[in-house]
Formats: structure tokens, C-alpha cells, sequence
């Protein structure tokens, strides 16, 4: 198994993992709602979750030396449990990776669609509802842009962490330039900075347990913690390198990330008085029509859509990575060419029947409301409570400056594990997608 080649790779690799839609358009829609309230709260939270969750992914990983199927297996033999529950269990978080795969691909299709008609101008010229419903409420119309996103993604999987880690050293430096670019044009708008103040704002009536609840799902599920994605990072990781080091810089850039897209966003808003908006209709409909009164706008928006057509594939490549990763565990005869052309044609075959909006939307929800917080579930349980501490504390403690123990296991088993089951619990019962 080759792994990563620089430090600086792998924790590029983890970002580019984790800064995706919930970056772009979650964070902002909560941010520009719940203001300093919902930015305190998830800043406590990305801290929590970058400090025992993604490091015990990351460590658990690398301590198995293989992704999601081997790792649970091995978590579970650790303590003679029940290896048959160990060898089936892993398959829960891994078909959230398959399956949020196939949904992903199809927004990062739209939005290819989006660039295409920036650099056109056609978009420019559209009426941005009309203009988006020509094409979410239109079966098979993205097609030429689905197989290109798969195509791309393919491509840049297809030496395993290598051409991963390559890729990402481009997409994710130039996701960052390209934001800040975004960044400063807005800041440049007449009443932009009437839109950070609100944006910063203490609002007392957002101090309540609904702000906090949407903080820690968004801090949580931002970092990719989904007992499936970020183990097959750790498993191409050196043993030399710093876990927790790397999962604190993974989060701090995460953050990072989501901050640059609410500061190019919530200020627009505000400056063209728009509404507020989430998810497609932020992306699709609210921002191409301030890009359309924006000096330059046609630039601008094709860096915007530029930019996160680099954060989407940069994702898709490690959901198509856990899963080749895991049949080559377990079938080593696959060899790595068919195992990502097989997930390429699951994932198109599937994705290109769903392109309306109409079939995709209720298909994120039901993964995102009830198999992923599952499998997050299930991992975080795992770590804690299945694996041998002594292994994990000890995976954890290789490579690291300071030494790790009894505190760092405690607040994994009694503070992070906790957070996750009642994530589930309220993604289950309330039916809420964070």
C-alpha cells in the first residue's frame, strides 16, 4: 500500500475530504441565522471533534493499515469480540460513502453546468430561477457534465494516495486563492461591511439549544467524522507523522474554509438585500443573480463555480477511494483499476436517473438523515468502546510531540461518543439533516 508522501499532503488530502456543500452552503445559512452565537458554538465543537474524532479515525486507520471493512474488523478482534459483527459491521458507514457519493456527483454535475454558462454568458443574461429549473427539474440533463465529474475523479483515484495526494496539493490551494479572490471583491461592494457586522452579530434570541444543536451537527458532519471517509486517510499515513497535530491543522483549514465562503456570501446578500438562503437555491438562484449586477461578474462567477467544483471532486475522490480501498481488503484479487471503474459505473448509473431535483433531494435526505449519523454512530462507538485503548491510545501517541493518555481516551469515550449518539438520535427521531 503506497502512502503519503508529505505531511503537508496528507492533512491537504483530509481537508480537501472534508470542505465541501456543508462548507459552501451550510455554514454560511447557519452562520448569517444564528451569527456569533452559531460561530462560538461550532468553534468549540470543530475543536472537540478535530481533537478525538478525526484523530481517532485517522489513528484506527492507520493502526489497521487499511480502510473501513478492515478497520472495523480489526477494532473488533482486538478484544476477541465478536469478529463476525466486526467483519459486516463496516459495511453501514461504508455505503454512506458509496451512496452520499452518488448525490454528491450529481451537484458537482450542476454546478459544472453553472461554470459552463458563466464562461458561455449565458448565465449572466438568464433569469436565475427559470435558468436553474431548465435543468433540476429535467431528467438526463446534465449528463455530459455527470460523466465528466466521474471521469475527473477517476483520473485523479487512480494511483490510490499518490495521484490523491498530488491532486489535492493543486485543488486545494487554488480552492483557497480562488475564495479569497471572491473574498475581496465583496469586501470592495459599497455596504459590504454592514453585512460582517450582522454576520458577527450577538443575537440573544439565537442563544438556544436549536443554535447549538445546528452548530455541533455542522461541526460534526463538516469534518467528514462518518466512521468511514477519514479512515482511509489515516491508513496511508506515515507512522511518524503528528495524528493529533494533523487533525487540529485539518480542522483549523476546514474552518478556514467555511468562514472565506460566509464572507463572500452573507455580505453579497446583504449589499443586493436578497434573501436568505441554503443549500441549491443559494448556489443556483440567489448568487448568479447578485453576480449579474456585480461589476465583473461573469469573472467572479466562474472563480466561484471554479472553486467548488474543486472542493466537490476533491470529496468524491475520497468517498470513491474508501470503497475501492475496502473491496480490494476484502477481494484482493479486484485489482484498483476495476474496483474504481465498477464504483464509477454504480455511481453514474445510479446518479444519471436521478439529475432532477425532485429525486436527487429526497435521496440526500434519506442518507444524510439516516445512514451516515448512523455510521458515525457505530465508528465512534468502536474506537471508544471495542478497540482495545491500549492500541488506539498507543497509535495515537506514535509520531506525536506530546504524549497522549487517560484524558485525551475519556474525552473520545465519555464526551465525543455521547455527541454522536444523540446526533443520530435527533437526525432519527426529528428527521433533521445537518
Amino acid at each position: 500500500m503506497n502512502k503519503f508522501n508529505s505531511k503537508i499532503g496528507f492533512i491537504l488530502t483530509a481537508v480537501g475530504s472534508a470542505v465541501g456543500m456543508a462548507n459552501v452552503w451550510g455554514f454560511p445559512y447557519k452562520f448569517q441565522q444564528g451569527g456569533l452565537v452559531f460561530l462560538l458554538s461550532y468553534l468549540v465543537f470543530i475543536v472537540l471533534f478535530s481533537y478525538v474524532g478525526l484523530s481517532s479515525e485517522f489513528a484506527v486507520g492507520r493502526l489497521a493499515g487499511t480502510g473501513t471493512l478492515g478497520a472495523y474488523y480489526k477494532s473488533f478482534k482486538s478484544k476477541n469480540k465478536d469478529t463476525i459483527i466486526g467483519k459486516y459491521i463496516g459495511f453501514i458507514p461504508l455505503l454512506g460513502s458509496l451512496l452520499i457519493a452518488v448525490g454528491y456527483a450529481v451537484i458537482v454535475s450542476y454546478v459544472c453546468k453553472a461554470l459552463f454558462d458563466s464562461l458561455t454568458g449565458e448565465l449572466m443574461l438568464a433569469d436565475t430561477s427559470t435558468w436553474f429549473d431548465s435543468f433540476s427539474q429535467k431528467s438526463y440533463s446534465v449528463v455530459f457534465f455527470h460523466f465528466f465529474v466521474i471521469a475527473i475523479t477517476l483520473i485523479t483515484c487512480i494511483g490510490g494516495a499518490s495521484t490523491i495526494e498530488k491532486s489535492n496539493k493543486f485543488m486545494m490551494p487554488t480552492f483557497f486563492i480562488l475564495f479569497v479572490v471572491l473574498a475581496i471583491k465583496i469586501l470592495s461592494l459599497e455596504g459590504s461591511l454592514e453585512g460582517y457586522k450582522y454576520m458577527f452579530r450577538f443575537d440573544s434570541q439565537a442563544l438556544n439549544i436549536n443554535t447549538v444543536v445546528q452548530a455541533m451537527g455542522q461541526a460534526f458532519f463538516s469534518l467528514s467524522v462518518t466512521g468511514s471517509g477519514m479512515i482511509v486517510c489515516g491508513a496511508y499515513l506515515n507512522k511518524d507523522e503528528d495524528i493529533v497535530s494533523s487533525s487540529k491543522t485539518t480542522g483549523l483549514l476546514d474552518t478556514i474554509a467555511a468562514l472565506l465562503a460566509s464572507c463572500v456570501i452573507i455580505p453579497a446578500i446583504m449589499v443586493y438585500k436578497m434573501d436568505q438562503a441554503g443549500g441549491p437555491g443559494l448556489l443556483f438562484q440567489v448568487l448568479p443573480k447578485i453576480l449579474q449586477d456585480m461589476f465583473l461578474g461573469r469573472l467572479f462567477a466562474i472563480i466561484l463555480y471554479l472553486a467548488v467544483i474543486l472542493a466537490g471532486i476533491s470529496s468524491l475522490q475520497n468517498m470513491f477511494e474508501v470503497v475501492a480501498e475496502s473491496l480490494m481488503y476484502r477481494y484482493p484479487k479486484i485489482k484498483r483499476n476495476i474496483a474504481l471503474i465498477a464504483i464509477g459505473i454504480f455511481v453514474f448509473g445510479i446518479g444519471v436517473n436521478m439529475e432532477m431535483i425532485s429525486q436527487w433531494g429526497p435521496f440526500m435526505d434519506i442518507i444524510s438523515i439516516y445512514i451516515i449519523p448512523i455510521g458515525a454512530s457505530i465508528g465512534a462507538v468502536t474506537w471508544f468502546y471495542i478497540l482495545a485503548k491500549d492500541k488506539l491510545v498507543g497509535e495515537i501517541n506514535l509520531g506525536a510531540s506530546k504524549k497522549y493518555g487517560d484524558n485525551w481516551y475519556k474525552v473520545g469515550k465519555y464526551i465525543y461518543t455521547p455527541i454522536a449518539i444523540i446526533l443520530c438520535l435527533i437526525a432519527l427521531i426529528f428527521k433533521v439533516s445537518f
